[in-house]
């Protein structure tokens, strides 16, 4: 039985596609971009996160761990111990406030699909599917393509969104099976992208060029972050590459904003943007005339 790590389920999601879906998160990424929003995608493992506003102090984490990797503090409150945490859930699992969870579970095939089939009806009135994202489902191909078989067997449509960094090899054994591609699109400049997401885009960009090759249709997102990719020479790159696409359906720009930082407290790690500030409506509406002029078809939001 095919299985693969995920991190959420989302039902009635209205951003990840056409219609009303089910978003499926795969965890793990090969990218690190400075402003994830979704941080926890990024480990292919699970983890732990911890919300410190819920703790009431009952010690319950730190007595669970067999790692030692908890303590408590003289009010009872968890404090690093000196063990090394195994990432194995205990502490969560007896964590009455919820304060501390598990992020991240092993799952199978037909447990999802079994999910997903839960709002077909809706899919069929809306026009809507259920859509593969992360992280980077390309990352499991295995899990990614039993659970696009077993959505073709259902008559269920798909979307795939993904960062594109994979080898074409990946792309090519799952494409056909994928009815629309959401496409994040970052930065053209190479140096640039290295140094925000710790990777090249000449992957990206050679598999993007030859999915639109294939006539496959693609939306891309671009998540403007101000300061990062909103300047207008960046903005125009992007814009000549989209009309270059001959199976472009359009482009979404998604507008930065702090909403994820909270998640870096909770897992443990610092925010690496922390000066930035939310994309304004004005700059938006005038990035999103600047792609128009590509005669481009251009949404805001997802």
């Amino acid at each position: 039985m095919t299985k693969g790590v995920i991190f959420d389920v989302r039902r009635y999601a209205i951003h990840d596609g056409p219609g009303i879906r089910t978003t499926v998160f795969f965890k793990g990424c090969p990218l690190s971009c400075r402003w994830c929003h979704n941080p926890e995608s990024q480990s292919p493992g699970a983890e732990t996160d911890f919300r410190g506003g819920r703790c009431i102090a009952c010690g319950a984490c730190a007595d669970a761990c067999p790692e030692g990797a908890l303590a408590r503090d003289a009010k009872g409150r968890p404090v690093a111990g000196p063990g090394v945490c195994a990432r194995c859930g205990a502490c969560a699992a007896v964590c009455y406030a919820e304060a501390r969870r598990l992020t991240g579970r092993e799952a199978a095939v037909e447990e999802v699909m079994a999910e997903v089939e839960r709002d077909v009806a809706f899919y069929r009135q809306s026009g809507g599917g259920v859509t593969f994202s992360g992280g980077e489902p390309l990352m499991q191909i295995e899990f990614l393509d039993a659970l696009l078989r077993a959505s073709r067997k259902r008559n269920i449509r798909t979307a795939l969104d993904t960062c594109g960094y994979a080898p074409w090899e990946s792309i090519d054994r799952i494409r056909g099976m994928v009815d629309l591609f959401l496409y994040d699109i970052k930065i053209i400049d190479d140096t640039r992208h290295r140094e925000l997401t710790g990777v090249s885009n000449e992957r990206i960009v050679a598999n993007l060029k030859a999915l639109s090759r294939h006539g496959h249709d693609i939306r891309l997102r671009f998540a403007v972050i101000p300061g990062i990719n909103d300047d207008e020479e960046t903005v125009r790159q992007i814009g000549a590459l989209a009309s270059s696409l001959p199976a472009l359906i359009g482009i979404d720009i998604i507008p930065y904003n702090r909403l994820g930082a909270e998640k870096y407290a909770r897992l443990g790690r610092p925010y690496r943007l922390p000066d930035a500030a939310a994309l304004s409506a004005e700059r938006t509406s005038a990035i999103a005339g600047i792609l128009r002029s590509f005669g481009l078809h251009v949404n805001i939001g997802g």
